[in-house]
């Protein structure tokens, strides 16, 4: 059989016991047990609160953190940042492209119109020199016509008076002169 030893301690270290046992669900004697081992193999003092063997562990994988934040950073963030910075310049050169295009094509509109509009004016002269060329066509045409005419009316003219003889009367003359007069009104 096992030897058991009683400590003494005060109400206050009492409670403060069974408060530990009571959330850890053990009995008092298996908690005290289990410190006791804890504080053993740790070689722990349980005035340092400090706990230097935790600070070490927290610092060591602080360090630890502090890498891995510095590996990610060199291998992800920085190639990120760069491939952002290059999409931002050539994003920016992009839109400034686009407003010199943008500047260009009003200009280029505004030129187009001011050709369409001069082509109008061009296509209204063309018509005017048409119409113009087509009066002096039918002109021409009936310049021509009226020397067709003019010649028919003289060479008729000019056979009636060769048909006339010495003892034609000056009437008829008259008359011949009269009627070729108003052949010639009428053109």
């Amino acid at each position: 059989m096992e030897t058991l030893r009683t400590i003494k301690y005060n109400t206050q270290t009492a409670v403060k016991m069974d408060k530990i046992a009571q959330k850890l669900g053990r009995p008092n004697r298996l908690v005290f047990v289990q410190m006791v081992d804890y504080f053993f193999r740790s070689k722990k003092d349980p005035l340092d609160i400090n706990d230097e063997l935790l600070k070490n562990t927290l610092l060591r994988q602080h360090k630890d953190y502090i890498g891995f934040m510095k590996t990610q950073e060199n291998d992800l963030l920085i190639p990120i940042k760069r491939e952002v910075d290059r999409m931002t310049s050539n994003q920016r050169d992009l839109n400034n492209l686009l407003k010199e295009l943008e500047k260009r094509s009003g200009k280029l509109a505004i030129g187009q119109g001011e050709l369409l509009l001069d082509g109008k004016n061009y296509s209204s002269k063309l018509l005017n020199t048409d119409e113009i060329l087509k009066n002096v066509l039918v002109k021409l045409s009936t310049g021509e016509q009226l020397k067709k005419q003019f010649h028919y009316i003289l060479g008729t003219y000019i056979k009636s008076r060769d048909a006339f003889g010495m003892m034609t009367s000056a009437r008829e003359k008259e008359e011949l002169a009269r009627i070729t007069r108003n052949q010639i009104d009428l053109l």
